[in-house]
């Protein structure tokens, strides 16, 4: 049918490839979105948010559309509530691990690395549906060509780019990034090793219409036979039974199975009238060792499979993708420093490895057995303390999530807090265009003088800080991770981290 010319191709339309293709385009990069659904999936996914992934999409101007719909599935969850309890107001934990839930209160937020973030700490019930609505409006909005009921059948790389074949179209590309999920067929075709655990459960999650479910305990449950969730809106469960995986994980699943998958877990007698949606999952585990093969890229759970515990996955893919986006870029447009794209694997690939090892002990945990679940028992005490939920409560927000880099100040590597600058503005606001900013908060000549030679690539701010009133000077990539600070008043090592991250003046 013919051909065409194009930076990037980017396999799969979910949250993770619509973000990557934003990030792109803000950066001047032409960008194609191929997805093989014509409308946005409907199954129900992931409902929440951490906070590296809030801060995202704050900095990238999406924080108002967002926090509508979050109103919205409140709403929701306040009428369940309401039916089944007669409370009004949702009570909305941290997170859990393996189903023990921590609440907001044991939890000490005055610990040091829960940084100031600013209006993204509003952000945490959004629907996994939602994140893809809003950037798919961004994307059209910043002119990304995005292609739907089309996916990549095959594809031909070569030291100088990628041909992509769109069944009878070909698309000649500088570079190609999966995203399109567990089962990619660029990870498999590309050659991609991807290590693991093989899977010893069948998880089932579905929204439904039924009667007796009265009955149902809301919240999660442990049984002898599995674990259970009920809620937090109408109609939604998941099931976890401990019998090996499925025998067709791409067999429909009907009304029968889910409430068979019920019964046996909860052993009430519901009677299921209508599955709205559905899907199962299971504890598979894997991570490819790279997630880059030449030309070739990975992101989301192209490049990390695991279990939904814990709710890490659609943050994984976000947090791939804004990293992958300025590194990708810089590279296209040739001013990228040797081995900057090595370091997306460098820097994500750790935090994909520490979710899979977590969503192994969830499992773990969740086990039946009675060695298992007097373990339960300790793990629950721990959590209740107030060291045991603060470190939940930092591990599963994101807030410890560092990158490995040269400086000696704390905040380097580490997502920026969102200082409030003396006029009252916000640093999340002063990033929205995706371009690195040097903060010059001691106006210092000498420090604007050092950002001459990256002025075309890199924005200077001269202001003051209404917080943290010690920094003199923040370096910040797109990504919003400190590339250097200062609180003497010096520019010691910011003309290294400026050619590290940026390339030469």
């Amino acid at each position: 049918m013919g051909s065409m010319n194009k930076d990037v191709v980017i396999s799969g339309g979910g949250p993770v490839g619509l973000m990557l293709a934003c990030e792109l385009s803000l950066a001047g990069v032409d960008v194609l979105v191929v997805e093989r659904l014509s409308e946005i999936d409907p199954t129900v996914k992931a409902g929440s948010i951490n906070l590296p992934t809030a801060e995202a999409l704050y900095r990238r101007g999406l924080l108002p559309v967002i926090e509508e719909y979050q109103r919205q599935a409140f709403e929701q969850m306040k009428a369940f509530l309401k039916q089944r309890s007669g409370q009004e107001r949702p009570v909305v934990p941290v997170g859990h691990f393996a189903g023990i839930m921590i609440g907001s209160g044991k939890v000490d937020f005055a610990d040091p690395a829960f940084r100031d973030a600013g209006p993204a700490t509003s952000l945490l019930v959004v629907p996994q549906q939602v994140i893809e609505l809003v950037l798919g409006q961004k994307a059209a909005e910043l002119g990304v060509e995005v292609r739907r009921g089309i996916e990549v059948t095959g594809f031909d790389a070569d030291d100088a780019g990628v041909t992509v074949h769109l069944g009878d179209e070909t698309v000649r590309a500088g570079w190609l990034v999966g995203c399109d999920g567990g089962r990619s067929l660029v990870r498999k075709n590309a050659g991609f090793d991807f290590p693991g655990t093989d899977p010893e459960i069948t998880g089932r999650q579905a929204l439904v219409e039924m009667t007796g479910g009265e009955n149902l305990p809301t919240g999660w449950n442990r049984t002898d036979t599995g674990v259970f969730v009920h809620g937090p809106v109408p109609g939604r469960i998941l099931t976890v039974e401990f019998d090996g995986p499925p025998a067709d994980r791409e067999a429909p699943i009907t009304a029968a199975e889910i409430e068979g998958s019920i019964r046996r877990v909860s052993g009430v007698d519901v009677t299921v009238t209508e599955v709205k949606t559905a899907t199962r999952f299971t504890d598979n585990a894997r991570q490819t060792t790279t997630y880059r093969k030449g030309r070739v890229l990975l992101a989301g759970d192209a490049a990390h499979v695991h279990s939904p515990f814990g709710g890490q996955g659609l943050n994984l893919g976000i947090g791939d993708a804004v990293n992958l986006g300025w590194k990708l870029a810089a590279t296209i447009q040739g001013w990228a420093p040797e081995n900057l794209l090595d370091t997306y694997t460098t820097e994500r690939h750790p935090i994909g490895e520490w979710v899979l090892e977590w969503n192994r002990a969830q499992v773990a945990l969740m086990r039946t057995d009675p060695r298992t679940r007097a373990l339960q028992q300790v793990v629950t005490d721990l959590l209740e303390t107030a060291d045991g939920s603060t470190y939940l409560a930092k591990k599963l927000s994101g807030v410890l999530h560092r990158y490995p880099m040269e400086g000696e100040h704390d905040l380097v590597g580490r997502g920026v807090p969102d200082f409030e600058f003396a006029d009252g503005g916000r640093l999340g606001e002063r990033l929205q265009d995706g371009k690195p900013l040097l903060l010059d908060l001691a106006d210092s000549a000498e420090l604007r003088e050092i950002a001459g030679g990256w002025s075309e690539r890199v924005s200077v701010l001269t202001t003051k800080c209404g917080t943290h009133a010690d920094l003199t000077g923040v370096l910040i990539r797109p990504d919003g991770h400190v590339a250097w600070a200062r609180e003497d008043g010096g520019t010691a090592g910011l003309e290294a981290a400026l050619t590290t991250w940026f390339g030469r003046g």
